[in-house]
């Protein structure tokens, strides 16, 4: 359910005090959205304050880590990357302490509003703050992750994710000149935990050799020698078609459809406050590499293989022109929004109208968190990133194709069908 925007009134808000807090990772645009939120509600007689690091202070109910921002101060932070209020990952929402701590800060700082920015984790501890005091503290969250994995109306991007996969393609397509220069697989894992979007943005854009993201296994859990034969077959595919270099990227997410067994190797695996496994810091990529180099040796193949993470180089980047625009129009709205009255809201866009949605309505029940946006696998713009991926499909296990690939890999028809079959299935 949408609600609307009015003006706000100079002239009644004389006195008050609007907070910005960020939370979570970096993403190209915060400081776009603290900008505009800053020079709208400055001019509509607010005093502003922005919050350091997060919730990490108040959740200890430390206010002596907030700042005020004027509009001299941020009239020109749209164009860096990162946060100039910074950012933490604190989580209050888990503690009944710390979020009453929350609480007891902003009250402290006699704060009227708030604009929180971040993604879903972020979204829970605003909607907790909000439940707490009602109306006394209003409360408008902007949502923001790379991932673009939280449920927009309209199959809106999260802003961040436009410059994040632009500076990702970039960075994809000096990798794809290398590996043809030197005759090499490169094997990335990109960022998106729970969905594949970024992933795939970035594959099927920069016209890399094949994506995985982890919608692809449909719920199912895989065997990393599974995920490895997926590699393997695109290697053998290219090597039939004259070709022994390529890029392959895989969604960091396609880590958590790894069957525990296979997990449970990785020994001391570090998780954030919000109790995720980092799945940057797991040597992920690495494994996958070493594995099927390995297994492409044993099948006579030498093949070079690089494994690279993109993701850290993505978060603090200097937004491109939609995430500038887009991040303006959002953090205007969410001051907008809250000196209409609306508290408890989360901004986004509908249509050509900048409105904002009920946050408890984004949640999911059962978990308190934002729901997630996933890869829909069975959409039109799926089945076209598939077309002009390189992999094994139905079609190349019949007939001359079957034979020719066979040929490549050294092996017999029967044998490559044995080991690489299970590609032969629908997607």
């Amino acid at each position: 359910m949408s609600i609307g925007i009015a003006s706000p009134m100079r002239s009644e808000n004389r006195g008050k005090k609007l907070a910005i807090v960020v939370g979570g990772g970096p993403a190209p645009g915060i400081n776009g959205v603290i900008r505009a939120a800053t020079i709208e509600a400055t001019n509509a007689g607010l005093q502003v304050l922005g919050v350091l690091e997060g919730f990490k202070w108040l959740a200890q109910g430390d206010t002596t880590h907030v700042r005020p921002l004027t509009v001299d101060e941020v009239s020109r932070i749209h164009l860096q990357g990162g946060s100039v209020l910074g950012t933490s990952r604190e989580n209050p929402s888990k503690s009944e302490e710390k979020l009453g701590n929350v609480v007891r800060a902003l009250r402290g700082l006699e704060v009227d509003y708030l604009v929180s920015i971040g993604g879903d984790d972020t979204a829970s501890t605003a909607s907790k703050v909000d439940s707490v005091t009602g109306k006394e503290i209003e409360i408008a969250h902007v949502p923001k992750t790379i991932d673009n994995d939280l449920p927009l109306p309209g199959d809106l991007p999260t802003f961040g994710y436009q410059t994040a996969r632009q500076v990702g393609v970039d960075l994809v397509c000096n990798l794809l000149e290398d590996a043809r220069t030197t005759m090499r697989w490169y094997f990335v894992v990109a960022m998106g935990r729970t969905a594949g979007h970024l992933a795939l943005g970035m594959g099927k854009a920069s016209g890399a050799t094949l994506t995985i993201i982890p919608e692809e296994f449909r719920g199912r859990k895989v065997r990393l020698a599974d995920l490895s034969r997926i590699l393997e077959g695109a290697v053998l595919k290219r090597k039939a078609a004259g070709h022994m270099h390529g890029v392959a990227i895989i969604a960091e997410g396609a880590a958590e459809c790894i069957d525990e067994q296979d997990l449970s190797q990785l020994k001391d695996v570090e998780r954030d406050d919000h109790g995720h496994v980092r799945l940057a810091e797991l040597p992920f990529g690495r494994l996958i590499s070493v594995l099927a180099r390995n297994e492409l040796a044993k099948l006579g193949h030498k093949v070079t293989t690089v494994d690279k993470n993109i993701g850290y180089e993505l978060r603090s980047a200097a937004p491109v022109a939609f995430d500038l625009e887009y991040t303006q129009d959002l953090g205007s709205a969410a001051v907008r929004s809250l000196l209409s009255g609306n508290t408890g809201v989360l901004i986004c866009v509908q249509g050509a109208d900048l409105l904002p949605l009920r946050l408890k309505d984004m949640l999911d029940p059962q978990t308190g968190k934002m729901r997630v946006r996933r890869v829909e696998v069975d959409s039109n713009a799926y089945a076209n990133a598939r077309r002009f991926m390189v992999r094994l499909g139905p079609d190349d296990f019949e007939g001359e194709a079957l034979q020719r690939l066979a040929a490549a890999s050294g092996m017999a028809p029967a044998d490559f069908q044995a080991r690489y079959g299970d590609q032969a299935r629908p997607w």
